[in-house]
């Protein structure tokens, strides 16, 4: 007697669970971003973005062309417009009070451990009506090993930026493939 009722309520609970779950399923609207559907393709390929003032901003803003057009070139039309602000600093991770990037830092002759930090800010705005569908801010870092060398200082500076605008800009493409899907 006990095993049949318990039976016969699992028996209702499972079909009250997947009911339910099948109308939670139902609301589910997952869904590739760049499928052909969504149209976010032809929507990327008529963003224009601001022009660079600064060769950080560049790097940033030409990852972005690349990506957003798919190396094609500018297009002919744009529907929307991307106003962006790049930002950038590097500094040593090294455990000490000084944390600039002087030569003269320590007696060891080896790399010592830094980092860029590179923050883009950005507006997304429908050139029709002039409304900002989305804005922005995003930081990545870099991690770079800084030698004792100047020369050799800068240029891994200069490597850690382009790796940093390299993942800012796939960064700030999905959030802007992502609001334009919508």
């Amino acid at each position: 007697m006990l095993f049949d009722a318990y039976s016969r309520w699992g028996r209702i609970a499972a079909a009250v669970s997947v009911v339910v779950l099948s109308g939670a399923l139902a609301g589910c609207q997952v869904r590739p971003l760049y499928s052909v559907e969504s149209g976010t393709r032809e929507k990327l390929a008529s963003v224009s973005f601001s022009s660079a003032g600064d060769r950080i901003t560049q790097e940033v803003r030409n990852h972005l062309i690349f990506l957003a057009y798919g190396g094609e070139g500018a297009p002919v039309k744009t529907d929307y417009q991307v106003k962006l602000v790049v930002t950038s600093s590097a500094s040593s991770t090294e455990v000490t009070n000084d944390t600039s990037l002087s030569v003269g830092k320590s007696n060891y002759d080896g790399p010592y451990p830094g980092r860029v930090t590179m923050t883009g800010q950005y507006v997304l705005t429908r050139m029709s009506d002039g409304q900002v569908l989305r804005s922005a801010k995003r930081t990545v870092t870099a991690m770079l090993d800084l030698p004792q060398q100047e020369f050799a200082k800068i240029r891994a500076v200069r490597d850690g930026e382009n790796r940093a605008a390299r993942e800012l800009a796939e960064i700030i493409r999905t959030d802007i493939a992502a609001t334009l899907s919508r």
